[in-house]
């Protein structure tokens, strides 16, 4: 029973790496080596998203083509996923990207859809604002002809 437990524990993955034991999503990303070139222009990449999402924001139709472009970035993840596997000697120390995905998904897919959910959080905030004028504008004009017909 006890070499059950071993082999139980023994199976939760190691990365070839660092030696640290994988049992987390953050000890995962800390087992990356962020100093990588492409990481850094990874990490670059998303920034200047974030701040392309932030200064959009008063321009509705470019919010939509990037946030299309955006969605089919994260659509193409998995492809970029196998290429990359395949060719990981030629840009990285390390092979990261495993089968199921979960290094592109952490660090390529997850911030491209926290600045989607961002844009649609603005889409739904203009809308509620729209509304709001709307509906304020209606009571305005009620009123004045409720005035009108008075006098």
């Amino acid at each position: 029973m006890t070499e059950t437990k071993v082999k139980n524990t023994s199976s939760v993955p190691y990365d070839g790496y660092s030696n640290l034991q994988i049992t987390s999503v953050w000890t995962f990303l800390q087992s990356v080596q962020w100093s990588e070139p492409w990481l850094i222009g990874l990490l670059v990449f998303h920034i200047v998203c974030f701040g392309f999402t932030i200064l959009s924001c008063k321009y509705y139709r470019l919010q939509i083509c990037q946030f299309l472009l955006m969605v089919a970035m994260v659509y193409s993840a998995e492809y970029l996923n196998e290429v990359a596997a395949m060719n990981w000697r030629s840009f990285s120390k390390f092979q990261y990207f495993d089968s199921k995905g979960m290094f592109i998904s952490l660090v390529y897919s997850v911030p491209l859809l926290i600045n989607t959910i961002i844009i649609v959080m603005v889409w739904v905030w203009r809308t509620f604002s729209t509304m709001t004028e709307l509906k304020t504008l209606q009571l305005k004009r009620k009123a004045a002809r409720e005035n009108r017909k008075k006098t």
